[in-house]
């Protein structure tokens, strides 16, 4: 197992290394005031964004929004694991790594897992190309246009028609029945008196992780049952929300064209992936989450939707991407002809038609606005009322003021309505207008804009250190709502308590969310909050933070009294309603 390196070295090497300097061999630099300046290294872009601080030793694109300290440009740059990063600094300044043995334990259930994961996949793998009971289901594939060559390359699999194949199998590698639940691919039976394998007599598609690590597992029916394809659930390792098949095989090639052609399912992936389109990837889910748009995002800017002719003329399906705009990427549409996926456009139109398609294919904004226009009657005030809600909803996600102003411009002449009529529309667009509004719209977000006030807290303890104190005795961590704020806030706070001086570039070694390393490295590098009174800001997010609290709780209470009231319990009920007067002297 590999050695653990010290904390306190990996502060001496952090210490001895000039972030400005180690990213100067790679790219050049030009000065920027207190900082450089850069095209990034990471997207394609024509004009700088990538910004790198030696006074806090850390960068920060914002164009892409990569950002970390030096040990996260080479990993990112180099392709490298942490230890790797720390050991070539280390051998640059001269730093000797002990190297201490980590015990057992520390192995962890998240090693246990891929281990379960990788073991499964080679175990249904054998079983495509070595069992000679399945020989009908290596015949299926080559029908499906799969030759046996992609099927390696993919690790394909089959699960047979039993039920505890691969339940004993890992049994018999000495895995607790616990963690092989853990792991998703079993299931418990109803009656609770042992479990079962989750996938059987289907074709199993491991799904990998950016690091080639199996996370999870797809299975396929041969057969017309249904349903046709049942997944991994989300488990330690894997978020389907956070997961894109088939990207670790194509993400070189998405970097080197500057565009990735998007498609929905593991087949609609292979086929085309298989004909020589080598800048795909596959959704693993009709709609698209931001999480999945920003890992496309460090790759590149341009993204092409091979549509699903059942959900092209689907209102809701454009409105998610609409995520697209609001990360900065440009997006287009392709519509595939009716009875087609681009599975089977690839096998019978061939994949030449499929790249016709592709380089034809139709911007978002455009492609919106025919389907509007099919759908309302632009004759008629209503529809042009209907059209514009729709496309000032799509306008109001793009942050380029230029394409903004033209595209309204677009719209006011199609509609024969003023600009200045439509901008005063703009202005009533409810759905947060910021970038950071935009970043919690998968996820559970509250109705105020709560990224924004406690991403201020922390902007403003990074740079007013004694803010930090005050956050204690006022808030608790339970009060921030965001999760990488309140890990953020949690590693400060104890950095605090242990008399540490807060170093942004230190701090991020504490998190293993790249996203977190990104959202502290854009917090330090945007413009400072020099002009304004930072312990009244302080204070009015706090106070915010206090307030929306308290109007969560209250809510919260209304619908426990609700439930009191109708079970007639009356104590549980007084207790309740006590609560909600307390909170509303509050």
């Amino acid at each position: 197992m590999p050695g653990l390196i010290p904390q306190e070295i990996i502060d001496r090497i952090l210490d001895a290394n000039d972030i400005a300097e180690i990213i100067s061999g790679y790219i050049p630099l030009k000065r920027a005031g207190r900082n450089f300046r850069a095209l990034c290294p990471f997207h394609h872009e024509k004009t700088p964004s990538f910004m790198v601080s030696p006074d806090r030793q850390i960068y920060h694109c914002f164009g892409c929004g990569a950002g970390g300290n030096v040990f996260s440009f080479l990993m990112k740059y180099e392709r490298m694991e942490f230890p790797e990063a720390v050991e070539m600094l280390a051998k640059k300044v001269g730093i000797a790594i002990p190297k201490t043995e980590a015990p057992e334990k520390n192995a962890g259930v998240t090693e246990k897992l891929f281990t379960i994961n990788e073991l499964a996949g080679k175990f249904y793998h054998d079983i495509l190309f070595n069992s000679k009971e399945v020989g009908s289901i290596r015949v299926y594939l080559e029908k499906r246009g799969i030759t046996p060559e992609t099927a390696k390359k993919f690790k394909l699999g089959f699960a047979p028609d039993k039920w505890d194949t691969l339940l004993n199998y890992l049994r018999g590698k000495n895995f607790s029945l616990s963690l092989i639940d853990k792991s998703g691919l079993v299931s418990s039976r109803d009656d609770a008196s042992g479990y079962y394998d989750r996938f059987r007599d289907r074709i199993i598609f491991p799904i990998f992780d950016i690091k080639d690590r199996i996370v999870a597992f797809g299975a396929r029916v041969t057969k017309d049952t249904l349903p046709k394809y049942i997944n991994s659930p989300e488990t330690p390792i894997y978020v389907k929300g956070k997961n894109l098949y088939g990207l670790n095989f194509t993400k070189d090639e998405i970097r080197k064209q500057d565009a990735v052609v998007v498609v929905e399912g593991y087949l609609d992936f292979i086929i085309p992936y298989q004909a020589g389109i080598r800048n795909i990837v596959a959704s693993l889910g009709t709609a698209l989450t931001i999480e999945q748009i920003r890992i496309l995002k460090r790759y590149t800017q341009n993204a092409v939707i091979l549509f699903d002719p059942d959900l092209a003329g689907e209102l809701a399906t454009l409105r998610s991407l609409d995520l697209f705009l609001s990360q900065d990427m440009n997006v287009k549409l392709v519509t595939l002809p009716k009875g087609f996926d681009p599975d089977s456009f690839v096998r019978e139109k061939g994949v030449d038609k499929l790249k016709e398609l592709i380089n034809e294919s139709v911007d978002l904004f455009d492609y919106k606005l025919n389907l509007l226009k099919n759908k309302y009657d632009m004759r008629k005030a209503q529809g042009k009322a209907k059209i514009a809600g729709e496309m000032l909803s799509t306008i109001s996600r793009i942050k380029n003021e230029v394409i903004k102003e033209s595209y309204l411009k677009k719209l006011s002449d199609i509609l024969s309505v003023r600009e200045d009529t439509l901008l005063k529309e703009l202005s009533k667009v409810k759905d947060g207008m910021s970038s950071i509004d935009y970043e919690s719209i998968s996820s559970d977000s509250k109705t105020f804009n709560a990224k924004a006030v406690e991403k201020m807290v922390v902007k403003l303890m990074l740079e007013q250190e004694d803010l930090i104190s005050q956050l204690r005795e006022r808030l608790e961590v339970s009060d921030f709502q965001d999760p990488h704020i309140k890990k953020i806030v949690c590693s400060m706070l104890d950095l605090n308590s242990q008399g540490k001086k807060i170093e942004v570039s230190r701090l991020m070694n504490n998190f293993d969310d790249q996203e977190i390393c990104d959202t502290l490295t854009h917090l330090c590098l945007s413009e400072e909050c020099r002009e304004i009174d930072k312990q009244k800001a302080f204070d009015d997010c706090v106070n915010r933070i206090k307030q929306e609290n308290i109007k969560e709780k209250r809510n919260q209470l209304r619908g426990e009294i609700k439930i009191a009231e109708t079970q007639g319990n009356k104590d549980r009920l007084n207790q309740l309603i006590q609560e909600y007067n307390c909170l509303i002297k509050r």
